[in-house]
């Protein structure tokens, strides 16, 4: 069968000049806006299951490692010498609370500023433990940033898994479709309160479950002494490429955990044991 020009519906000079109208509006706002190496989406965990010391260790690790001079030197190391970061603390698939919102940081003077901002906000907590909104959240600050980054992060720490909200797998597969690498920060330590949440491998549920995209990886805190150390090497290696200098300082200290280093892992183990708390998951 011919198909003929005149099977197509036409379209009438005025939808035409209004879609014309939309593409070039679409056009002229990604052309204004301002690009950065990377766009960094800091997601820090704050359920109950973290001790008030825990969570001012983890926010003074969080000001300490922006401010730090290898930090400083990875966002110069860039092409364009900036990056512009967002920080967000979460528990629960509705809680999170923006801690800073989209900021570029291209100088000392900025870093600490954004470290001023951090240090100064009251420390947050709430109930439950959702990854998975965690990851949704960062995703709807990426969709209304006003930045464009060669490269988008989201760098997200936690002490258990998913226990609220959709399958972190699914979660983190929405950002990874999208060109977002995901990073882990497994906070596998003995302080705090221990629940009948906790899982032993942490490092391999984020390395399986949550953790993706190109290049991404996992660095597990076995101790709140490493925790400064562990942030500021993350930093580095989210922010700086191979080609520099201070990424390359960095990369050979003690090896990060490589994104899906086990073949299988379940991961709604935190679903199925707060499902089992509760007698409420259905049998088998």
């Amino acid at each position: 069968m011919t198909v003929t020009v005149r099977s197509i519906p036409s379209i009438t000079g005025s939808v035409a000049l209004a879609l014309m109208t939309a593409i070039a509006s679409t056009d002229r706002a990604f052309a204004e806006q301002e690009v950065v190496d990377v766009q960094l989406v800091l997601a820090a965990d704050v359920s109950l299951s973290m001790s008030y010391e825990e969570l001012r260790i983890q926010r003074d690790g969080y000001v300490a490692a922006l401010t730090h001079e290898s930090v400083i030197q990875a966002i110069e190391d860039g092409a364009y010498g900036k990056i512009a970061l967002a920080m967000f603390e979460w528990a629960g698939d509705e809680s999170h609370y923006l801690v800073v919102p989209w900021t570029v940081i291209a100088s000392r003077a900025d870093a600490e500023a954004v470290a001023v901002l951090i240090g100064q906000q009251n420390t947050n907590s709430a109930r439950r433990t959702s990854i998975s909104g965690a990851l949704d959240f960062a995703g709807d600050l990426f969709a209304e940033s006003s930045y464009r980054g060669l490269r988008r992060v989201v760098d997200i720490s936690g002490d258990g898994p998913n226990n609220q909200g959709s399958p972190v797998a699914e979660a983190r597969d929405r950002l990874v479709a999208q060109g977002i690498v995901v990073n882990g920060l497994p906070l596998m330590t003995n302080g705090g309160m221990s629940t009948v949440f906790d899982v032993p491998d942490l490092d391999e549920y984020y390395s399986y479950c949550v953790t993706g995209g190109p290049g991404s990886f996992v660095i597990p805190v076995n101790d709140w002494g490493q925790f400064p150390e562990a942030v500021r090497r993350k930093l580095v290696l989210e922010l700086a490429g191979p080609w520099s200098p201070t990424w390359q300082s960095y990369a050979e200290r003690a090896p990060v955990v490589k994104v899906a280093n086990v073949e299988e892992y379940d991961c709604l183990i935190g679903e199925k044991r707060w499902m089992n708390r509760s007698w409420n998951w259905p049998n088998p």
